[in-house]
């Protein structure tokens, strides 16, 4: 969805109606994966993209005629192993998208959540009763909310919904909802785009916040040290705090979508920091040294009374072996490493 809220943000406030498309389900190799997006307009905008072919042609007609009908359609595209590449996919399979009007009230309420970093599942009845097809219910991390729905559609989705979230992976599910009748819903999870806290100026984070905006990152340099935290020397970073970690930390939400990576070297900045994020749900913490740092630093927390499986939360020394030296190939084996973690926390 951070894809294309913003486009979609501009349409809603020039008064447009705007269709979003989002894929269902895949058999096969698809270059979209399953929860991608593609927003338009009548006007013949468009934003993010269900394939890499052909069928977002037949997905815009359809979505026009949701327009008309005010009701979401779900669309199956089943491709031969001859034209399978035209579609997007590289070998052959299946494609399923639902398309339906932008409810402008609900969508509010999701970029709300959003905005505040929080992790979502959207539930949205795609096969069933006629009265139940389109209807939607948002979960949050914190708590349930409904627009329009049936007391049953909350109770059966919760479990599944808090199921979904936990595993950070859109699914579709088969539900009863006591109406006799198959009913499948999609839950789409929406996680707060990634973030990466540098705790300390130095060079290497230059270059790392370089290499981790590219990738998409939100970008915080943590440093109290004037002469190292400054805007002329990180003038691209999204955030700077001129702070000493234990206070910086303190207005910055930690989710699990956050990666910190301890790089100053000096326990003063490091340590205070490392006690915070230990108790986050980072899904990366790395810090910079040699192995003998290491491990006198584990020695310093283990001291002061951190258990030993928060420690073991450490990667360090920080960074994939790839024989760096200069400051910005130390930047790019730290920046490796974390992408490799990110992938393999995926189902």
């Amino acid at each position: 969805m951070y894809d294309v809220i913003q486009d979609i943000n501009q349409w809603v406030r020039q008064n447009e109606p705007v269709v979003l498309a989002t894929v269902a389900s895949t058999w096969g190799s698809s270059p979209r994966k399953v929860g991608a997006k593609m927003a338009f307009t009548p006007s013949g905008k468009i934003t993010g993209s269900v394939s890499g072919g052909c069928i977002e042609g037949a997905v815009y007609e359809a979505g026009l005629h949701t327009l008309e009908t005010q009701r979401m359609e779900l669309l199956r595209f089943g491709v031969a192993d001859e034209t399978a590449f035209e579609v997007g996919l590289a070998c052959g399979g299946q494609i399923e998208v639902f398309v339906q009007p932008l409810d402008k009230q609900f969508f509010h309420v999701i970029q709300s959540e959003m905005d505040a970093l929080h992790s979502l599942v959207i539930g949205t009845v795609i096969e069933g009763p006629k009265n139940l097809t389109g209807r939607q219910i948002l979960f949050t991390e914190l708590d349930p909310m409904m627009v329009e729905n049936p007391a049953n559609f909350e109770e059966a989705a919760r479990l599944q919904a808090q199921e979904t979230l936990s595993a950070g992976r859109s699914k579709t599910a088969l539900l009863n909802l006591g109406t006799g009748e198959t009913t499948r819903v999609f839950f789409d999870v929406i996680l707060p785009p990634p973030t990466l806290i540098m705790v300390g100026g130095v060079h290497i984070s230059i270059a790392l916040a370089t290499i981790a905006k590219a990738l998409g990152y939100r970008t915080i340099i943590i440093d109290p040290r004037g002469a190292f935290g400054n805007q002329t020397r990180f003038p691209h970073v999204d955030q700077l705090i001129q702070e000493w970690p234990q206070e910086a930390l303190q207005h910055i939400k930690l989710t699990r979508s956050t990666a910190v990576a301890m790089l100053t070297h000096d326990p003063k900045i490091d340590d205070p920091a490392l006690k915070i994020v230990f108790d986050s749900p980072a899904f990366f913490i790395g810090a910079l040294g040699s192995r003998k740092t290491q491990a006198a630093r584990r020695q310093r927390l283990l001291a002061d009374g951190i258990p030993s499986e928060q420690l073991d939360r450490i990667h360090g020394p920080v960074g994939i072996d790839l024989g760096s030296e200069t400051p910005e190939e130390i930047a790019l084996s730290v920046m490796a490493e974390i992408v490799a973690v990110s992938h393999s926390l995926r189902p």
